[in-house]
């Protein structure tokens, strides 16, 4: 977008996260909503919420002038904060997309944008005790000074894009922990679930050879298709070091997919609605593959550490 847009938009909206933004690739591969009849709203204990209509209609009046700009309203919820309704809406132009938050006031009169965040002393204490039940596969020290849990989804473009940073940051990190939480987007990706199942088998058996078989699929991320999808990730597990022989055979099982589930389930119970969500020692990190530069995550972690305890 040109300057003007920008300007005009972030004077429309304060959507100032959005114009600078829109012009990367997607930092987030987001959820899909509950299944819910479109523009229709639902009650809450702070009233009812805005419908798809009412939004999509604001959305016109604010941006409908833009011709290089479509956006789709995904989801509408009750928000975290106690009298307000939130909206995820995915923006795109001829330069990418971005996913923004629009909150709306109970009377519904008023919207901003932007990121609620934790606040107190202590700002991602409930988040991190939350975290202590990550049981994905892991790298780094039992005893590390930060945990970083990754909630991914081995489809996700984001997430593909991600992993070299989160790679490096580990190299350079030695007291750190990894865990991946598998959190697959089904609705969108078709063949993230039986990816996801394979993580869990192969993560049971072979922590060292899970962490290959991760980074070879998100290599070959493109070759891989609904059709062709246990022929691929059996073949990486092959290469991996792992036996795809047991691994599809423990793939099939019905506890398996309760396992992937209840991962799913724990992701939900922190807020997640898109992939990659890092967390690092409860710090939640969006956009690791293009919004957020890795410096600055490589400080907070040197900053967690450095204040380890404190």
């Amino acid at each position: 977008m040109n300057r003007c847009t920008v300007v005009l938009m972030t004077a429309a909206l304060a959507l100032a996260s959005l114009c600078a933004n829109a012009q990367q690739p997607p930092a987030t591969t987001l959820k899909p909503p509950a299944k819910t009849a479109p523009g229709v709203s639902s009650a809450n204990s702070q009233g009812s919420l805005p419908s798809e209509a009412t939004f999509n209609a604001f959305l016109k009046h604010m941006f409908g002038w833009n011709q290089d700009l479509t956006w789709k309203v995904v989801d509408i919820k009750p928000s975290e904060a106690a009298g307000l309704s939130e909206a995820a809406v995915v923006f795109n132009t001829p330069q990418g997309q971005q996913v923004t938050r629009i909150y709306v006031t109970a009377d519904q009169k008023h919207a901003f944008t932007g990121d609620l965040v934790p606040f107190g002393a202590d700002p991602f204490a409930v988040d991190r005790e939350l975290l202590k039940g990550a049981n994905g596969p892991s790298q780094g020290p039992r005893d590390a000074v930060i945990t970083i849990v990754e909630f991914g989804d081995l489809q996700c473009p984001a997430c593909k894009a991600a992993q070299p940073n989160i790679t490096r940051l580990m190299q350079e990190e030695p007291k750190a922990r990894l865990v991946f939480q598998n959190f697959p987007l089904e609705g969108i990706h078709k063949w993230a679930l039986p990816g996801a199942k394979y993580v869990e088998c192969l993560g049971q058996t072979n922590n060292d050879a899970v962490w290959k078989f991760i980074a070879a699929v998100y290599e070959h991320q493109a070759e891989v298709n609904e059709q062709n999808v246990d022929q691929m990730l059996k073949g990486y597990v092959k290469d991996a070091g792992g036996d795809p022989d047991a691994i599809a055979a423990c793939v099939a099982k019905p506890e398996t997919a309760k396992r992937v589930a209840d991962s799913v389930a724990f992701g939900e119970k922190l807020n997640i609605t898109s992939t990659p969500t890092f967390f690092l020692n409860g710090r939640r990190i969006l956009g690791l593959s293009s919004n957020i530069p890795y410096d600055a995550v490589k400080s907070m972690a040197d900053f967690e550490i450095a204040n380890a305890g404190k």
